[in-house]
């Protein structure tokens, strides 16, 4: 299998699928320990950027109902359409997470299941480009793989990319990057076998 014909698929894999993804999301709210540790250090009303953010729900709905403000970036427009009928207060936007619209700073930045479908060089540019997308003392939380390299996952009967750097490396690029502590959880149990990064603290450089 040649992974780079498979990334490059992938994309539209999601555009495809978006249908299927939406009805198939799951909703049990496994991911809200993740969720409450990142929102305990987000301020009051808080601008929250959602890389990769599918079809929006239930991320957005969680931030929405704790008061803050949220933009979803997807590169799939038919996910960014099911955004738009579910969320129309929130701000959508079709556009690869590499290549960021000029948005201003956030309070916070997350990518749940999303993130890991950039290669390794992308990740490793990406993480010191959303550290300058946020405010200082902003923290960014990210689902990301349990070793470094590439592998394939399904969307239905379809392939899509993934990769992972290590987590020593995830540590020292946002490190360098100025978070005050990153954290890494391989396989928590406890969110469906997810592996989390959460960095927090930014610090304003010098």
């Amino acid at each position: 299998m040649n992974l780079e014909t498979v990334k490059a698929d992938t994309q539209r894999v999601y555009t495809r699928k978006a249908e299927f993804w939406h009805r198939r999301r799951n909703r049990t709210g496994y991911e809200n320990n993740w969720l409450d540790r990142f929102a305990k250090h987000l301020p009051e009303a808080s601008q929250i950027l959602d890389l990769a953010c599918g079809t929006g729900d239930p991320i957005a709905a969680y931030f929405l109902a704790r008061g803050h403000s949220v933009t979803g970036v997807d590169y799939a427009p038919t996910m960014i359409e099911i955004a738009r009928k579910i969320y129309p207060d929130c701000k959508w936007c079709v556009a690869d997470i590499t290549e960021l619209p000029d948005f201003g700073q956030f309070d916070g930045i997350l990518s749940w299941d999303g993130f890991f479908h950039l290669s390794m060089a992308q990740q490793r540019a990406a993480l010191r480009e959303y550290a300058k997308r946020l405010k200082p003392g902003g923290s960014i939380l990210l689902t990301v793989g349990t070793e470094a390299g590439e592998v394939t996952g399904k969307i239905d009967d379809e392939t899509v990319y993934h990769a992972s750097l290590s987590a020593a490396e995830y540590t020292k690029i946002l490190k360098q990057a100025g978070f005050a502590e990153v954290t890494y959880q391989a396989e928590d149990p406890n969110c469906l076998g997810r592996s989390l990064l959460f960095a927090k603290g930014l610090q304003p450089p010098a």
